[in-house]
Protein backbone atom coordinates (compact mmCIF):
# COMPACT_ATOMS: atom_id res chain seq x y z
CA UNK A 1 0.00 0.00 0.00
CA UNK A 2 1.58 3.23 -1.10
CA UNK A 3 1.21 6.37 1.36
CA UNK A 4 1.98 8.69 -1.19
CA UNK A 5 -1.40 7.42 -2.97
CA UNK A 6 -2.94 9.56 -0.05
CA UNK A 7 -0.68 11.40 1.58
CA UNK A 8 -0.49 11.68 5.41
CA UNK A 9 -3.41 12.79 7.30
CA UNK A 10 -5.27 12.62 4.24
CA UNK A 11 -9.15 12.01 4.54
CA UNK A 12 -12.13 10.88 2.25
CA UNK A 13 -13.58 7.34 1.02
CA UNK A 14 -11.07 4.46 1.31
CA UNK A 15 -11.75 1.91 -1.58
CA UNK A 16 -10.25 -1.18 -0.97
CA UNK A 17 -10.09 -3.99 -3.65
CA UNK A 18 -11.12 -7.61 -3.32
CA UNK A 19 -7.65 -8.16 -3.86
CA UNK A 20 -6.46 -6.00 -0.84
CA UNK A 21 -5.14 -3.00 -2.33
CA UNK A 22 -6.32 0.87 -1.50
CA UNK A 23 -6.66 1.82 -4.35
CA UNK A 24 -8.07 5.46 -4.26
CA UNK A 25 -9.71 8.07 -2.13
CA UNK A 26 -13.24 10.60 -2.98
CA UNK A 27 -10.42 13.94 -2.67
CA UNK A 28 -7.74 12.28 -5.69
CA UNK A 29 -8.67 13.14 -9.30
CA UNK A 30 -9.79 9.84 -11.16
CA UNK A 31 -6.48 10.30 -12.87
CA UNK A 32 -4.80 9.72 -9.62
CA UNK A 33 -5.95 6.39 -9.27
CA UNK A 34 -3.82 3.39 -9.58
CA UNK A 35 -7.20 1.55 -10.61
CA UNK A 36 -9.49 3.84 -11.98
CA UNK A 37 -11.70 0.51 -12.17
CA UNK A 38 -12.08 -1.54 -9.52
CA UNK A 39 -13.69 -4.27 -9.42
CA UNK A 40 -14.84 -6.97 -5.60
CA UNK A 41 -15.34 -3.59 -3.04
CA UNK A 42 -15.15 -5.03 0.23
CA UNK A 43 -14.91 -2.09 2.55
CA UNK A 44 -16.01 1.32 1.97
CA UNK A 45 -14.24 3.56 4.71
CA UNK A 46 -16.55 6.54 6.26
CA UNK A 47 -15.15 9.60 5.05
CA UNK A 48 -15.32 11.09 8.28
CA UNK A 49 -12.56 9.34 9.47
CA UNK A 50 -8.97 10.53 8.71
CA UNK A 51 -6.88 7.95 7.09
CA UNK A 52 -3.29 7.60 8.25
CA UNK A 53 -0.20 6.92 6.57
CA UNK A 54 -0.07 3.47 6.85
CA UNK A 55 -3.42 1.32 6.52
CA UNK A 56 -2.53 -2.30 7.25
CA UNK A 57 -4.43 -5.38 4.59
CA UNK A 58 -5.39 -8.57 6.94
CA UNK A 59 -5.55 -11.20 4.27
CA UNK A 60 -7.27 -13.83 7.02
CA UNK A 61 -10.59 -11.36 7.07
CA UNK A 62 -10.27 -9.62 4.01
CA UNK A 63 -10.25 -5.86 6.14
CA UNK A 64 -8.39 -3.50 6.67
CA UNK A 65 -6.76 -2.13 10.26
CA UNK A 66 -6.51 1.12 10.33
CA UNK A 67 -4.17 2.24 13.50
CA UNK A 68 -6.19 4.15 15.79
CA UNK A 69 -9.82 3.46 14.53
CA UNK A 70 -12.21 0.45 15.67
CA UNK A 71 -11.36 -2.62 13.29
CA UNK A 72 -13.45 -2.65 9.40
CA UNK A 73 -15.16 -5.83 10.22
CA UNK A 74 -18.52 -6.95 8.34
CA UNK A 75 -20.39 -4.35 9.65
CA UNK A 76 -18.45 -2.04 7.63
CA UNK A 77 -18.97 -3.83 4.25
CA UNK A 78 -20.13 -1.76 1.31
CA UNK A 79 -21.54 -5.57 -1.02
CA UNK A 80 -21.51 -8.94 0.40
CA UNK A 81 -19.52 -11.18 -1.62
CA UNK A 82 -21.01 -15.18 -1.60
CA UNK A 83 -18.38 -16.40 0.52
CA UNK A 84 -19.56 -14.18 3.12
CA UNK A 85 -23.03 -15.04 3.41
CA UNK A 86 -22.24 -18.73 3.15
CA UNK A 87 -19.95 -18.75 6.02
CA UNK A 88 -22.52 -16.62 7.81
CA UNK A 89 -25.13 -19.51 6.67
CA UNK A 90 -22.59 -22.04 8.15
CA UNK A 91 -22.53 -20.86 11.30
CA UNK A 92 -26.39 -20.32 11.68
CA UNK A 93 -26.59 -23.82 10.54
CA UNK A 94 -24.05 -24.58 13.76
CA UNK A 95 -25.67 -23.12 16.02
CA UNK A 96 -29.02 -24.25 15.47
CA UNK A 97 -28.25 -28.05 15.19
CA UNK A 98 -26.06 -27.18 18.39
CA UNK A 99 -29.78 -26.64 19.99
CA UNK A 100 -31.07 -29.45 19.23
CA UNK A 101 -33.22 -28.32 15.92
CA UNK A 102 -34.28 -30.86 13.70
CA UNK A 103 -31.91 -31.28 10.30
CA UNK A 104 -34.62 -31.08 8.22
CA UNK A 105 -35.93 -27.89 9.56
CA UNK A 106 -32.15 -26.62 8.98
CA UNK A 107 -31.85 -26.78 6.03
CA UNK A 108 -35.04 -25.29 5.61
CA UNK A 109 -34.14 -22.52 7.30
CA UNK A 110 -31.08 -22.03 6.39
CA UNK A 111 -31.66 -21.77 2.95
CA UNK A 112 -34.62 -19.10 3.07
CA UNK A 113 -31.59 -16.77 4.91
CA UNK A 114 -29.06 -17.65 2.44
CA UNK A 115 -31.46 -16.56 -0.81
CA UNK A 116 -32.89 -13.59 1.19
CA UNK A 117 -29.20 -13.04 1.93
CA UNK A 118 -27.85 -13.01 -1.46
CA UNK A 119 -30.80 -10.87 -2.70
CA UNK A 120 -31.00 -7.49 -3.75
CA UNK A 121 -32.99 -6.39 -0.24
CA UNK A 122 -29.38 -6.89 1.03
CA UNK A 123 -26.85 -5.24 -1.79
CA UNK A 124 -29.28 -2.70 -1.30
CA UNK A 125 -28.96 -2.14 2.42
CA UNK A 126 -26.45 0.36 3.97
CA UNK A 127 -25.27 -1.98 6.53
CA UNK A 128 -25.57 -5.58 5.25
CA UNK A 129 -24.76 -7.18 8.24
CA UNK A 130 -27.28 -5.89 10.53
CA UNK A 131 -29.93 -6.32 7.63
CA UNK A 132 -28.72 -10.21 7.60
CA UNK A 133 -29.16 -10.18 11.37
CA UNK A 134 -32.68 -8.75 10.70
CA UNK A 135 -33.44 -11.64 7.93
CA UNK A 136 -32.45 -13.87 10.60
CA UNK A 137 -34.67 -12.43 13.37
CA UNK A 138 -37.73 -12.13 10.47
CA UNK A 139 -37.32 -16.11 9.73
CA UNK A 140 -37.21 -17.07 13.27
CA UNK A 141 -40.42 -14.69 14.37
CA UNK A 142 -41.86 -16.61 11.09
CA UNK A 143 -41.28 -19.57 12.11
CA UNK A 144 -42.86 -19.23 15.47
CA UNK A 145 -45.87 -17.98 14.01
CA UNK A 146 -45.40 -13.93 13.51
CA UNK A 147 -47.85 -13.39 16.39
CA UNK A 148 -49.47 -14.21 19.92
CA UNK A 149 -51.39 -17.27 19.64
CA UNK A 150 -54.40 -17.35 23.07
CA UNK A 151 -56.19 -20.32 24.18
CA UNK A 152 -59.28 -20.73 22.99
CA UNK A 153 -62.96 -20.75 25.18
CA UNK A 154 -66.30 -22.35 24.54
CA UNK A 155 -69.10 -20.36 23.63
CA UNK A 156 -71.24 -22.53 25.79
CA UNK A 157 -68.73 -23.53 28.87
CA UNK A 158 -67.16 -25.38 29.55
CA UNK A 159 -64.37 -25.00 27.83
CA UNK A 160 -62.31 -28.74 27.14
CA UNK A 161 -58.61 -28.23 27.40
CA UNK A 162 -56.54 -32.03 26.78
CA UNK A 163 -53.31 -32.32 27.31
CA UNK A 164 -51.88 -34.97 25.22
CA UNK A 165 -48.01 -36.09 25.39
CA UNK A 166 -45.57 -38.72 25.80
CA UNK A 167 -44.82 -39.73 29.94
CA UNK A 168 -42.43 -37.53 31.64
CA UNK A 169 -42.84 -34.24 29.41
CA UNK A 170 -45.39 -32.75 32.48
CA UNK A 171 -48.56 -32.86 31.81
CA UNK A 172 -49.64 -33.75 34.95
CA UNK A 173 -47.63 -30.27 36.09
CA UNK A 174 -48.48 -28.15 33.32
CA UNK A 175 -52.45 -29.32 34.24
CA UNK A 176 -51.76 -27.92 37.83
CA UNK A 177 -50.02 -24.44 36.16
CA UNK A 178 -52.89 -24.20 33.84
CA UNK A 179 -55.47 -24.65 36.51
CA UNK A 180 -53.91 -21.42 38.62
CA UNK A 181 -53.30 -19.73 35.84
CA UNK A 182 -57.27 -19.94 34.65
CA UNK A 183 -58.35 -19.33 37.91
CA UNK A 184 -56.15 -15.84 37.78
CA UNK A 185 -57.82 -14.80 34.70
CA UNK A 186 -61.22 -15.38 36.68
CA UNK A 187 -62.19 -18.25 35.57
CA UNK A 188 -63.27 -21.96 37.51
CA UNK A 189 -61.05 -24.28 36.67
CA UNK A 190 -61.69 -28.22 36.96
CA UNK A 191 -58.40 -30.89 36.71
CA UNK A 192 -59.41 -33.93 35.76
CA UNK A 193 -57.32 -37.16 36.91
CA UNK A 194 -57.78 -39.00 33.35
CA UNK A 195 -54.10 -40.50 33.60
CA UNK A 196 -54.48 -44.05 35.30
CA UNK A 197 -51.87 -46.02 33.81
CA UNK A 198 -48.68 -44.14 35.62
CA UNK A 199 -48.14 -45.45 39.04
CA UNK A 200 -49.17 -42.36 41.46
CA UNK A 201 -50.02 -40.04 38.78
CA UNK A 202 -53.63 -39.70 40.44
CA UNK A 203 -52.49 -38.39 43.64
CA UNK A 204 -50.05 -36.40 42.01
CA UNK A 205 -52.76 -34.28 40.22
CA UNK A 206 -54.42 -34.09 43.40
CA UNK A 207 -51.54 -32.58 44.87
CA UNK A 208 -50.80 -30.22 41.82
CA UNK A 209 -54.35 -28.97 42.46
CA UNK A 210 -54.54 -28.62 46.29
CA UNK A 211 -51.76 -26.21 45.55
CA UNK A 212 -52.46 -24.39 43.08
CA UNK A 213 -56.32 -23.91 44.91
CA UNK A 214 -58.43 -26.00 41.71
CA UNK A 215 -60.49 -28.18 42.38
CA UNK A 216 -59.87 -32.05 40.87
CA UNK A 217 -62.10 -35.08 39.69
CA UNK A 218 -60.99 -38.39 40.56
CA UNK A 219 -63.64 -40.88 40.64
CA UNK A 220 -60.54 -43.94 40.02
CA UNK A 221 -57.87 -44.69 42.26
CA UNK A 222 -55.84 -44.98 39.06
CA UNK A 223 -52.99 -47.04 39.12
CA UNK A 224 -53.95 -49.62 36.68
CA UNK A 225 -57.42 -49.16 37.51
CA UNK A 226 -60.36 -47.43 35.89
CA UNK A 227 -61.66 -46.71 32.53
CA UNK A 228 -60.23 -43.16 31.58
CA UNK A 229 -62.32 -42.85 28.64
CA UNK A 230 -65.25 -42.82 31.05
CA UNK A 231 -63.72 -40.82 33.81
CA UNK A 232 -63.37 -38.09 30.84
CA UNK A 233 -66.37 -38.53 29.65
CA UNK A 234 -67.92 -38.14 33.37
CA UNK A 235 -65.86 -35.01 33.76
CA UNK A 236 -67.86 -33.01 31.29
CA UNK A 237 -71.18 -33.51 33.24
CA UNK A 238 -69.66 -33.35 36.60
CA UNK A 239 -68.38 -29.78 35.16
CA UNK A 240 -71.78 -28.58 33.66
CA UNK A 241 -73.91 -29.77 37.37
CA UNK A 242 -70.83 -27.84 39.44
CA UNK A 243 -70.65 -24.66 37.26
CA UNK A 244 -67.42 -25.51 36.63
CA UNK A 245 -66.29 -23.54 32.80
CA UNK A 246 -63.04 -24.62 31.74
CA UNK A 247 -61.99 -28.62 32.20
CA UNK A 248 -58.65 -29.52 31.93
CA UNK A 249 -58.12 -33.20 31.49
CA UNK A 250 -54.65 -34.92 32.08
CA UNK A 251 -53.98 -37.75 30.14
CA UNK A 252 -52.23 -40.79 30.17
CA UNK A 253 -48.36 -40.97 28.32
CA UNK A 254 -45.84 -43.87 27.19
CA UNK A 255 -42.43 -44.06 27.03
CA UNK A 256 -42.64 -44.16 22.97
CA UNK A 257 -44.63 -43.86 20.68
CA UNK A 258 -47.44 -46.75 20.43
CA UNK A 259 -50.70 -47.78 19.07
CA UNK A 260 -52.71 -47.92 22.36
CA UNK A 261 -51.30 -44.41 23.36
CA UNK A 262 -52.51 -42.96 20.45
CA UNK A 263 -55.84 -45.37 19.86
CA UNK A 264 -56.77 -44.35 24.12
CA UNK A 265 -55.99 -40.31 23.86
CA UNK A 266 -57.96 -40.62 20.39
CA UNK A 267 -61.07 -41.96 22.66
CA UNK A 268 -60.82 -39.58 24.91
CA UNK A 269 -60.83 -36.90 22.30
CA UNK A 270 -63.70 -38.38 21.00
CA UNK A 271 -65.58 -38.54 24.08
CA UNK A 272 -65.21 -35.12 25.42
CA UNK A 273 -65.31 -33.38 21.90
CA UNK A 274 -62.32 -30.81 23.57
CA UNK A 275 -62.62 -26.95 22.44
CA UNK A 276 -57.93 -27.26 22.82
CA UNK A 277 -55.88 -29.97 22.65
CA UNK A 278 -52.23 -29.19 23.38
CA UNK A 279 -49.13 -31.44 22.94
CA UNK A 280 -47.15 -31.05 25.50
CA UNK A 281 -43.28 -31.63 24.53
CA UNK A 282 -40.48 -31.85 26.98
CA UNK A 283 -37.94 -28.74 25.80
CA UNK A 284 -35.19 -31.48 26.01
CA UNK A 285 -36.61 -33.96 23.48
CA UNK A 286 -33.63 -33.69 20.81
CA UNK A 287 -34.10 -34.62 17.63
CA UNK A 288 -36.95 -37.06 18.38
CA UNK A 289 -39.56 -33.50 18.28
CA UNK A 290 -40.15 -33.98 14.70
CA UNK A 291 -41.02 -37.52 14.51
CA UNK A 292 -43.27 -37.24 18.21
CA UNK A 293 -45.30 -34.14 17.08
CA UNK A 294 -45.84 -36.12 13.59
CA UNK A 295 -47.08 -39.22 15.44
CA UNK A 296 -49.38 -37.22 17.83
CA UNK A 297 -50.29 -34.66 14.92
CA UNK A 298 -51.72 -37.98 12.74
CA UNK A 299 -52.89 -40.12 15.67
CA UNK A 300 -54.68 -37.58 17.67
CA UNK A 301 -54.32 -33.97 16.49
CA UNK A 302 -53.78 -31.25 18.85
CA UNK A 303 -54.25 -26.77 18.00
CA UNK A 304 -51.57 -26.02 20.25
CA UNK A 305 -48.23 -26.50 21.74
CA UNK A 306 -46.42 -26.48 25.40
CA UNK A 307 -42.56 -26.70 25.29
CA UNK A 308 -41.71 -27.52 28.94
CA UNK A 309 -38.70 -27.06 31.10
CA UNK A 310 -37.56 -24.88 29.56
CA UNK A 311 -35.65 -23.53 32.25
CA UNK A 312 -33.12 -26.86 31.79
CA UNK A 313 -29.76 -27.13 29.87
CA UNK A 314 -31.82 -27.29 26.34
CA UNK A 315 -31.64 -24.54 24.02
CA UNK A 316 -35.18 -24.97 23.09
CA UNK A 317 -34.53 -26.47 19.46
CA UNK A 318 -37.60 -28.29 19.92
CA UNK A 319 -40.27 -25.16 19.49
CA UNK A 320 -38.53 -24.25 16.02
CA UNK A 321 -39.11 -28.12 14.91
CA UNK A 322 -42.06 -28.41 16.55
CA UNK A 323 -44.01 -25.55 14.95
CA UNK A 324 -42.33 -25.86 11.26
CA UNK A 325 -43.08 -29.47 10.82
CA UNK A 326 -46.83 -29.39 12.26
CA UNK A 327 -47.29 -25.36 11.82
CA UNK A 328 -49.39 -25.50 14.96
CA UNK A 329 -48.73 -22.56 17.32
CA UNK A 330 -46.75 -22.94 20.28
CA UNK A 331 -49.11 -21.42 23.39
CA UNK A 332 -47.29 -21.97 26.60
CA UNK A 333 -44.17 -22.33 27.67
CA UNK A 334 -43.19 -23.96 31.78
CA UNK A 335 -40.19 -23.65 33.50
CA UNK A 336 -39.37 -25.80 37.03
Amino acid sequence: ISDSMFGVGGTGNAIITAAGRVIGREALAPGALADPQPHGLVVLHPPSHTIPSDPEYDTASGCVYLPGLPHLGLDHRAAWAQADVDGTVREIRRALLDADVALVVVKEFTAKVRERALGDEVNRALNPAQQVVQIVNEELVGILGGEQRRLEFAKNPPTVIMLAGLQGSGKTTLAGKLGLWLKGQGHSPLLVAADLQRPNAVNQLQVVGERAGVHVYAPEPGNGVGDPVQVARQSILHAMSKLYDVVVVDTAGRLGIDSELMQQAADIRAAVNPTEVLFVVDAMIGQDAVNTASAFADGVGFDGVVLTKLDGDARGGAALSVRNVTGKPIKFIGVG
